[in-house]
């Protein structure tokens, strides 16, 4: 690493200009190497963060601008309080959503029975709409192929933008989540999690998205809002028909009971005897369960195998019968269930679900036992999160990892986690409390999808060719990563893959919150290069979105905990939502989001960031495009009035004595900005840390430097100590504002001292304290109050700010009046003020009447 200390000085710019810089800094910050993370220091002197790896997918937006700003922020903070600081970036590039983009992109379908084509291209043009209807079907490995090709297009892109946003990250310290280091990391992890017995496969009930052909999990779903139809429906009971409302009569072929409340007294003579279904016949058992709800519809519920989530539950509660009619593409199963008759069953054979729907309820009319019209309503539909169809539930074989959801234990130890970690905001620990309190199944973290980190099991074949499931074949873990589908298991050779006797690869890949889940130890280098690990883990922070709670920080609670036996990290910030000018979120779905790269051109970095500081933890904030302009003048004002500063003498008065009180009262009330920005920091608020710095430079800019500059260009001990009050002042706010102003306060900072601002000490009190020597904070205040009033009498009479006042009177209580007495010279020279007199007066208030 080159030493930034020695760096020569610069000169100060006849002209200053925020235009450049950005490419200029960043590129001189990557030749020096001056957040290069020095590995060579203890733990106790490292600051590490766990960056979340932006999905590449896409493109970034100012959400990401928002939320990544702010833990750059704290990178630059703990750098200049002496941390060294482990700072990397990743790119979360595996999974659905770039498989979607590679659909999309290309036209084409991935088809793992096909063959590898070494010779095959994609097109060289643009995709048609009509070419994305109707997708080239291409093998896995092109198709994996293409997916690393677009990701690693896009990567650049990312890492164009956050260089030119300034994110203070070590370049060197990058990894992807389907990169060699991270499938090795994930398949040890998961390998470990199998001999411990946390990782498991079971044929069971799964939330299912038709579009993408996978299983989901829980974490991954969320509720919209659907028209739907509720259908009454004549079931035919021991002694007299009863009745039910569904909202799905197509799974009628797959009702295997039906529920009440154990209070419902309507139906307390039903409960343990059996009613047979409309059209099919078949007769089904009542039950008395606590999850029905009497108050809704006829208070009897159908339970079908599988409807929705409680249906799962009472099959499993109530050990039902098993009649599943929903398959993997989404239509109903070409054969009728067990126990349902054929005939009934074959209008609706292969039928999508709306075609099934319709034909059962005509049927239904027909019969009689359809009760009144269909009563339509707007109702949550349960939807993959970034899918668009709604979820289905079907039985497939899975792999799950155990996270309390069936283990009363493991769920109180993850609680106790999450209590132990410091959340920001504080109430962001109720979500993750509510999150795992309500988890009711295990963590499902197999998908049938190609571009992921792939199972690393093969299942040996009996003689008959089935595998042995429940004996997984393993590797050691030397050899990771490995394909089963391309990798042979120890004692086989490849020409047993698919023979009986011999062996079959696992086909499913591990989710990609299975392998971002382990980004400490990605990126820390877990078991790879144990010196590293233990200088970064735990690590000290991760900042992530709220809406991530449920699916990253938690995943990654539970690996640390069950690998580890420790939290991943010590603190916790969640970032709030980019709301736009109507305050809705900012998404990509609604299409209302801004794209960030134009704004960074047209207003500079450090004025965009300018405005994503101004959002706490946490707190929402509305996008706006006058808030970055305000950004954009206030770093230009840092420029200019830095610039002044300097040409009075500022640079060569440092080490100075400052003997004048208005001096001393400037320093004083910056040591308390100091202060109070130290204490924001130190608690996470930014906000907090910018408001308190920009107000005391605007009131430096507009009153002390006002008051001073004339005096600064004398000479004798008053001069010097206004000129050593400059440099000082300067000194200081310039790393005040640095993590938030990266570009504009290095340049101004190599104008006059050596080195790189972001890697000289934060400021202390002790500092600003020293020289200011116990001087009278309220006496800058008192001095501004009377220089706006002379001002104002000039604004008043329509006179130049250059105008001479022949006489001032101040009018006030004696001892203010005194106080502003020691600085009359200064006043006077601030406001042209020919004779300036005080008066003592009876008001509490400080009072100027100007004489023209």
């Amino acid at each position: 690493m080159t030493d930034t200390a020695r760096t020569a000085r610069a000169e100060v710019p006849e002209r200053p200009t925020l235009d450049g810089i950005e490419e200029t800094w960043s590129r001189r910050w990557q030749e020096a190497g001056t957040y290069a993370f020095d590995r060579s220091k203890d733990r106790s002197d490292v600051y590490a963060i766990d960056t979340p790896p932006p999905t590449v997918s896409g493109e970034l937006h100012m959400g990401h601008v928002f939320s990544y700003t702010h833990t750059d922020t704290v990178a630059r903070y703990q750098r200049m309080r002496g941390r060294t600081v482990f700072y990397p970036m990743g790119w979360d590039d595996n999974g659905l959503p770039t498989e979607r983009r590679v659909q999309n992109v290309y036209g084409v379908r991935c088809d793992p029975s096909l063959p590898y084509d070494p010779a095959w291209q994609p097109p060289a043009t643009p995709v048609t709409d009509q070419a994305r209807k109707n997708p080239e079907s291409i093998s896995r490995r092109n198709f994996v192929e293409l997916c690393e090709r677009l990701t690693g297009e896009d990567e650049k892109v990312f890492e164009a933008l956050w260089r030119r946003l300034g994110l203070s990250v070590d370049w060197s310290l990058t990894y992807t989540t389907i990169g060699t280091v991270a499938r090795a990391t994930s398949q040890r992890a998961f390998l470990r999690n199998l001999a411990r017995g946390e990782a498991y496969s079971t044929q069971a009930p799964t939330l299912w998205d038709v579009g993408f052909g996978t299983a989901v999990a829980q974490a991954e779903l969320e509720d919209r809002e659907r028209p739907g139809a509720y259908h009454r429906l004549r079931f035919h009971g021991p002694a007299a028909p009863v009745e039910i409302d569904t909202t799905r009569p197509e799974l009628l072929p797959a009702c295997v009971a039906l529920v009440c409340h154990p209070s419902d007294g309507r139906y307390a003579d039903l409960v343990g005897r059996t009613a047979r279904t409309p059209l099919f016949d078949v007769e089904v058992p009542v039950h008395a369960h606590p999850l029905a709800d009497p108050d809704k519809g006829t208070g009897l519920v159908m339970v079908c195998t599988f409807g929705d989530l409680t249906d799962v539950t009472w099959w499993r509660e109530l050990r039902l019968d098993t009649r599943v009619v929903i398959g993997r593409d989404g239509r109903l199963l070409p054969q009728a269930p067990p126990g349902v008759p054929a005939g009934p069953y074959e209008p609706i054979a292969g039928a999508s679900v709306n075609a099934a729907r319709r034909e059962i309820v005509a049927r239904l009319a027909a019969s009689g036992d359809l009760v009144g019209e269909p009563r339509p309503i707007t109702h949550p539909v349960k939807f993959y999160e970034r899918g668009d169809s709604p979820l289905e539930i079907v039985s497939t074989r899975q792999w799950y990892i155990r996270n309390g959801g069936r283990d009363a234990d493991l769920r109180e130890e993850l609680l106790a986690r999450g209590r132990a970690l410091n959340w920001v905001p504080a109430h962001m620990w109720h979500r993750y409390e509510h999150w795992v309190g309500g988890l009711t199944g295990d963590w499902l973290v197999s998908r049938q999808r190609f571009f992921g980190v792939p199972v690393p099991v093969w299942y040996r074949l009996d003689d008959a060719g089935e595998p042995d499931l429940s004996h997984p074949l393993t590797p050691d873990e030397s050899l990771l990563p490995i394909d089963p589908t391309s990798d042979v298991p120890a004692g086989y050779t490849e020409a047993q893959r698919g023979r009986p006797g011999g062996f079959a690869a696992d086909p499913d890949v591990l989710d990609t919150w299975a392998t971002s889940s382990l980004s400490p130890q990605i990126v820390g280098g877990w078991e790879t290069d144990p010196d590293l690990f233990a200088r970064v883990f735990p690590m000290d922070l991760r900042p992530q979105g709220q809406e991530i709670i449920r699916t990253w920080l938690f995943a990654s609670v539970v690996r640390s905990h069950l690998e580890h036996g420790v939290l991943p990290w010590r603190d916790a910030v969640l970032s709030g939502w980019i709301l736009d000018p109507d305050r809705k979120k900012m998404s990509k779905s609604k299409g209302n989001v801004v794209t960030p790269m134009a704004l960074l051109e047209q207003h500079g970095s450090d004025a965009v960031r300018y405005w994503a500081a101004n959002g706490r933890p946490g707190t929402d904030l509305a996008f706006d495009a006058g808030q970055i302009k305000v950004g954009r003048r206030l770093a230009t004002k840092l420029l200019n009035a830095s610039k002044f500063a300097l040409g009075l003498g500022a640079a060569d008065a440092l080490r100075a004595e400052v003997t004048h009180p208005l001096d001393r009262s400037m320093l004083a009330g910056l040591s308390e900005v100091v202060a109070a920005a130290t204490a924001a920091f130190d608690a996470y608020d930014h906000t907090a840390a910018l408001q308190a710095t920009e107000s005391f430079f605007w009131t430096f800019c507009d009153n002390y430097i006002e008051l001073v500059k004339e005096r600064a260009y004398g000479s004798g001990p008053a001069a010097d100590s206004a000129r050593a009050a400059l440099a000082t002042a300067l000194s200081v706010q310039l790393r005040l504002f640095a993590p938030v102003l990266p570009y504009v306060t290095e340049e101004v900072w190599s104008w006059w001292r050596y080195g790189s601002v972001h890697r000289s000490p934060w400021p202390t009190t002790y500092e600003v304290g020293r020289a200011a020597q116990d001087g009278d904070r309220d006496l800058l205040r008192l001095a501004g109050d009377a220089l706006t009033q002379v001002r104002r009498a000039k604004s008043e009479r329509k006179l130049s700010m250059r105008t001479d006042v022949p006489l001032a009177e101040v009018l006030g209580p004696a001892a203010m009046l005194e106080r502003l007495a020691l600085i009359g010279d200064d006043l006077r020279a601030a406001g042209r003020i020919g004779k300036l007199d005080f008066l003592p007066d009876r008001t509490t208030e400080l009072v100027v009447a100007c004489a023209f």
